[in-house]
């Protein structure tokens, strides 16, 4: 029989690898977990990144420092450019590492799942299965920052939240909020009406941002990433209001 090792209330670390970066996932294990699982999923390979992330993790630092004052939208958008206008011949060398590392990554697996008895590969699918949506969740919020991807727009409320907050006077948290949410009840409706305004102008920031970037992200072959009303009024020709 395996050992077992108690968990009760202590965190339990993940680590995985977004766009080159090191990333943990925690959470608190409140049950027995057989060492094997700890060790196998721990020593999991990491997926590869494609042809165009490996391109734009490499020019990202030559851009930003060409451009410090650029937004990473701005600098992505140059490295699109400059990947679209990037001759075949050296596309595919991106495009061939990425087939090597993705076979390498595939062996790997192989060789790992099968040093487990079929108890253990079922145990480490489910922990896997359950931890799944999570875990592409926070890898493509992390690939979105890096894509340039706009941030979506603030609401009135967010607005006086976030310019008030740091003005309150010091104490916990929790009693600066209800102090500033306070503040934003007795507001008159001429005094709300100036962050309503504010935070129109904010959709309307984010609606040309995103135009642009979804616009991009279609020149690089990034679709999966596009909004689906904006995919139906693409196929239908028909431009949002």
């Amino acid at each position: 029989m395996n050992p077992l090792s108690f968990c009760l209330s202590r965190k339990v670390y993940f680590s995985f690898i977004s766009e080159g970066q090191l990333c943990w996932i925690e959470y608190f294990c409140f049950a027995y977990m057989p060492r094997w699982f700890s060790s196998a999923l721990g020593s999991y390979p990491k997926k590869p990144m494609t042809s165009y992330v490996r391109f734009s993790k490499e020019q990202l630092p030559i851009f930003r420092a060409q451009n410090p004052d650029a937004k990473n939208s701005e600098l992505i958008k140059k490295i699109a450019q400059v990947w679209r206008e990037l001759p075949d011949s050296e596309k595919k060398i991106y495009e061939d590492a990425y087939r090597a590392d993705w076979q390498a990554y595939k062996e790997e697996i192989n060789r790992l799942q099968e040093q487990l008895t079929p108890s253990q590969m079922v145990s480490l699918e489910k922990e896997i299965t359950q931890k799944r949506l999570k875990k592409k969740a926070l890898i493509k919020k992390r690939e979105l920052t890096m894509l340039g991807k706009p941030k979506r727009p603030r609401s009135a409320y967010n607005i006086f939240i976030s310019e008030c907050f740091q003005e309150a006077k010091d104490g916990p948290s929790q009693v600066k909020l209800k102090t500033v949410n306070e503040n934003w009840k007795n507001l008159s409706s001429s005094q709300k009406q100036v962050y309503i305004q504010l935070a129109n102008d904010d959709k309307i920031r984010y609606y040309n941002e995103m135009k642009s970037w979804e616009e991009q992200m279609i020149e690089v072959g990034r679709n999966d990433l596009i909004r689906r009303k904006v995919k139906h009024q693409a196929k239908d020709g028909t431009e949002e209001c």
